[in-house]
């Protein structure tokens, strides 16, 4: 298979490829495209160096699959193109995501929604691909009325720009001798602030939870969020509050979560267990535990859910999509 990874130099596409190795999918071809400064450049997959190539370059290629994340400005420009002449592509910016034309997936709740008409497919936001996987389950066994989260979300959502960011002012750097793409310090900080904000008070970034929950689970479930950047290098932490229209027992709960693959339950607060970005950086699962009822409503439960938020929120995500498309032979396979 021929595999294009649009944004192949970036964080999220250094982790597709990544991905790709991990799961042995079977590329024989790889196009890794970034912007016209690195052409060129070479990165290593599978202990083999490809060239950096342009993006008309792949197009020419035809590859079979293209896995872009390289922002909304070169998605919707580009995945255009590469669907014309017959490649799949999986996105990861928030481009198409709310097209009421195209997919929005987290493959172990709606990839049966991919049809083979389907040649752009939306990867859904980080914070919501980890919240929904917990919640999907115990929405179909409890149904969901509302959800109120709030997330905990590292640097590395925002680019290697934050993360630089962080490590000038770890270093003792003051304000101004170092680039900034957050408006204040995010070392020692936690800033109520990502995305833009909108009239409502909102941010874009809260906004997509509640819309892409919508499109993904159920449009009934009303979201209350409120998403907050923290000083953690990796990996996204979220306190989740459900009410359901059913009633449920702590064990039920927990026998879903631990049932539910993708789903790694850590629940054992006596002993100190439970879900730390510490540990779910570099790993796949979405981890979850402090599970307890909410006794200010009837059927009220708490939880905590961590992820890594380059690989399940982002990376791994699209991958799994891809090969849910070999499944159902939307794409060719070895």
């Amino acid at each position: 298979m021929k595999v294009a990874v649009v944004g192949a130099t970036g964080l999220v596409g250094t982790r597709m490829l990544e991905v790709l190795a991990e799961r042995n999918f079977p590329v024989t071809e790889l196009y890794p495209v970034a912007s016209s400064k690195s052409v060129g450049r070479k990165v290593v997959f599978k202990g083999k160096e490809w060239t950096v190539v342009s993006a008309d370059d792949a197009i020419a290629a035809r590859p079979d699959l293209a896995l872009f994340s390289a922002g909304a400005g070169a998605s919707k420009e580009l995945a255009p193109r590469f669907a014309e002449v017959g490649c799949r592509v999986v996105d990861n910016s928030s481009c198409w995501r709310m097209d009421p034309t195209k997919k929005l997936v987290v493959p172990e709740i709606n990839g049966d929604a991919i049809t083979a008409d389907d040649y752009i497919i939306a990867n859904p936001n980080c914070s919501t691909i980890q919240m929904l996987m917990p919640v999907a389950p115990l929405h179909k066994a409890f149904t969901v009325k509302r959800i109120v989260v709030s997330t905990y979300q590292s640097v590395t959502g925002t680019g290697y720009k934050a993360l630089d960011q962080m490590e000038a002012e770890r270093a003792g750097k003051k304000w101004g001798e170092y680039p900034a793409v957050y408006p204040y310090p995010i070392d020692e900080n936690i800033l109520p602030h990502i995305d833009s904000f909108l009239e409502s008070g909102y941010t874009k970034e809260e906004m997509k939870m509640v819309n892409e929950t919508h499109k993904i689970l159920d449009e009934n479930i009303l979201v209350s969020p409120t998403t907050v950047r923290v000083p953690v290098k990796g990996g996204h932490s979220e306190s989740v509050n459900l009410e359901f229209e059913k009633d449920f027992t702590l064990e039920e709960v927990r026998s879903i979560i631990s049932g539910t693959p993708g789903c790694v339950l850590q629940d054992d607060p006596e002993h100190n267990v439970y879900p730390m970005p510490l540990f779910a950086w570099g790993k796949d699962d979405v981890f979850v535990g402090r599970i307890r009822r909410d006794p200010s409503v009837k059927y009220g439960l708490n939880l905590w859910c961590v992820a890594d938020n380059l690989r399940k929120g982002a990376a791994t995500n699209a991958v799994q999509i891809a090969q849910y498309l070999i499944s159902k032979g939307f794409l060719p396979s070895l």
